[in-house]
């Protein structure tokens, strides 16, 4: 019997099941891949980049900053959706394997702990600027700058819609 795709619900894992499935993903030989963001109010900007990173590997973890990291982040008001709705529209995405929640300012704790082969991030974002750089390129994995789409930042789309 052929099994069909997997529930978004499904793929929303706590930190201890991350580790444990990208623990498991590189003892089977997969390359695990590793991004994060925001994600309030998915857009074409997003689904681009993650397609391109999973295409980096064998297997996408992507972090969500919570509610509380992303309005620290982008002040009042944001985010615009809870961060359960946001990492549950990511999980939708058939090139994701799985998501996480992270509640701090930035994924250094998540990434030091997944220790993916590959961590992708925006080309809007100088390598040097990139948390968790060092640490993926000290256990030999890799950085990857990801193009950004123009026209496609979440805060303009805000500011739009908040215009009216």
């Amino acid at each position: 019997m052929t099994r069909g795709p997997r529930s978004a619900r499904s793929k929303l894992l706590s930190r201890r099941a991350a580790r444990a499935a990208t623990t498991r993903a590189r003892r089977a030989g997969e390359t695990v891949v590793f991004t994060n963001g925001c994600f309030d109010l998915l857009h074409v900007g997003h689904v681009r980049s993650l397609e391109r990173a999973r295409r980096q590997g064998d297997r996408l973890v992507v972090a969500v900053n919570s509610d509380a990291s992303v309005r620290r982040q982008k002040g009042r008001g944001r985010p615009i959706l809870p961060a359960r709705r946001r990492a549950e529209v990511i999980a939708a995405l058939e090139c994701v394997d799985w998501v996480v929640v992270f509640a701090e300012d930035t994924p250094l704790a998540l990434i030091r702990s997944l220790r993916p082969d590959v961590l992708a991030k925006g080309g809007d974002w100088r390598l040097e600027e990139i948390v968790g750089r060092a640490e993926v390129q000290s256990w030999g994995g890799r950085v990857v700058r990801i193009p950004v789409v123009a026209g496609s930042r979440t805060t303009a789309l805000v500011e739009r819609i908040r215009r009216g």
